[in-house]
C-alpha cells in the first residue's frame, strides 16, 4: 500500500531530510501535488517526484487523490493547512515551527482531535539513533537521570534577524523555535512531566522576544520530596554571526549530557553516543541505523495505515510549547511557575 501525499511548503530541510526519506521510502509513499509560496522551487520538486505543483493549500487538501498532507514549512500560512486537512479529513505529518500562542495552540489541538484525523508533529531528536539507544541504557544499565545538560548555539543572520511578533505570550519562532525541541527532549529522556520551571534570559535592545541567550531550568521533582525526580538544564545561545565561520564550530557545547544513577552518557546529534560506568568508556558504532528522516515517516506511515489513533505527538508538541511559555512567565516574574497539565 501507498500512501498519497501532498507536500505543503518545503523548509531548510527539504533537501537534507524530507526529498531523500521520501526517495528512499517511494514504496510507502507517493508525492501527487506539491504546494509552495517560490513557484520555481514547487516546479523542480513536483518534477523530481512526478507529481504536480498547486497554488493553494485548501486545493491540495480538497483533492481526492490526496491522503495525506506533509507539512515542512509554515511559510505564510501558519496553521491554516492543518484546519483545512481537519475540514477534509486528510492525515497530517507537521515538520513546520508554528508561531502560536498557547490559547491557539489549544484551540488547534481540539480541532485536530475533534477531526479524529491522524497526526504526527516532526520531533527528529526523539528518533535519532543516539537518542533511542540511550533510552535502551537507561533502562538497562545507567538507571534513571538525575542531571540533563541540553544546550544548543545558533548563528545569527545579521541580514534577517528573528521575530517573533508583538504578542507578549508568544512562543519564540525562528531559532528559537530550538527551545521547544529542546524541552521535548529532555521530557523524552527523564520520562517523566517537569513539576516546576525556572526562566532566564539575556535581553537584546529589542527586549524579550530578541533574545541572545535564554535558559531554563526544569525540575522533574515531585514538590516537596527530594531526590524524587531529574532536573534539566536547557539553554539556547543566539549571539554569533554566521559570518564568524571559525568561531561557531570552535568548541560547540555538547548537544546532551545525562547524569544517571548508574553512569553518565554524552550525545552529539544524530549518531554520537559515548558513555561511562564502572567499567570505563563506551562508545557504539549507529552510523548504519536508518535516518532520522525516515525513522519518522514509517512512523506517519504507520500512524495513518494503523486502526489504532495516535495522538501523543500532538500532546506531546503542546506540552512543550507550555514549558517554553512558562518558562518565559517565570523570567518576567522574578519567580519559580510551577507547571500543571
Amino acid at each position: 500500500m501507498k500512501l498519497r501525499v501532498g507536500l505543503v511548503g518545503l523548509g531548510n530541510a527539504w533537501e537534507t531530510r524530507h526529498a531523500p526519506a521520501l526517495r528512499a521510502m517511494s514504496d510507502r509513499f507517493e508525492v501527487r501535488a506539491v504546494c509552495e509560496q517560490v513557484a520555481h522551487r514547487a516546479d523542480r520538486a513536483a518534477h523530481e517526484f512526478g507529481a504536480v505543483a498547486v497554488d493553494g493549500y485548501r486545493v491540495l487538501a480538497e483533492r481526492e487523490d490526496i491522503d495525506a498532507i506533509l507539512m515542512l514549512s509554515p511559510q505564510w500560512y501558519g496553521p491554516l493547512p492543518i484546519l483545512a486537512a481537519c475540514e477534509a479529513g486528510k492525515a497530517v505529518y507537521c515538520g513546520a515551527a508554528l508561531d502560536l500562542d498557547l490559547e491557539e495552540a489549544l484551540r488547534l489541538k481540539e480541532r485536530v482531535q475533534e477531526s479524529g484525523i491522524a497526526f504526527m508533529a516532526e520531533l527528529p531528536r526523539r528518533h535519532a539513533p543516539a537518542t533511542l539507544r540511550l533510552k535502551e541504557l537507561i533502562a538497562t544499565r545507567l538507571g534513571p537521570p538525575r542531571l540533563i545538560f541540553c544546550h544548543t548555539r545558533m548563528p545569527v543572520d545579521p541580514l534577517h534577524p528573528p521575530k517573533s511578533g508583538p504578542v507578549p505570550n508568544r512562543p519564540p519562532a525562528g531559532p528559537m523555535q530550538h527551545l521547544i525541541e529542546l524541552v521535548d527532549w529532555c521530557r523524552y529522556v527523564a520520562g517523566q512531566e517537569p513539576t516546576s520551571v525556572l526562566g532566564l534570559a539575556h535581553e537584546t535592545e529589542h527586549g524579550l522576544f530578541d533574545n541572545d541567550y535564554e535558559m531554563m531550568s526544569v525540575d522533574f521533582s515531585e514538590p516537596g520530596r527530594v531526590g524524587t525526580g531529574t532536573v534539566a538544564q536547557i539553554s539556547c545561545g543566539h549571539y554569533m554571526p554566521a559570518t564568524w565561520h571559525e568561531a561557531i564550530s570552535f568548541r560547540p557545547p555538547g548537544a546532551l549530557q545525562v547524569a544517571c544513577q548508574n553512569g553518565v552518557a554524552f550525545i552529539d546529534l544524530p549518531a554520537t553516543l559515548i558513555w561511562f560506568d564502572t567499567a570505563g568508556r563506551h562508545q557504539e558504532p549507529l552510523e548504519t541505523e536508518r535516518p532520522v528522516g525516515e525513522q519518522m515517516l514509517a512512523l506517519f506511515f504507520r500512524a495513518v495505515t494503523s486502526l489504532v489513533r495516535k495522538t501523543s505527538d500532538l500532546e506531546d508538541a503542546y506540552r512543550a510549547m507550555s514549558i517554553v511559555l512558562a518558562g518565559r512567565q517565570s523570567k518576567r516574574e522574578g519567580r519559580r511557575v510551577p507547571i500543571q497539565f
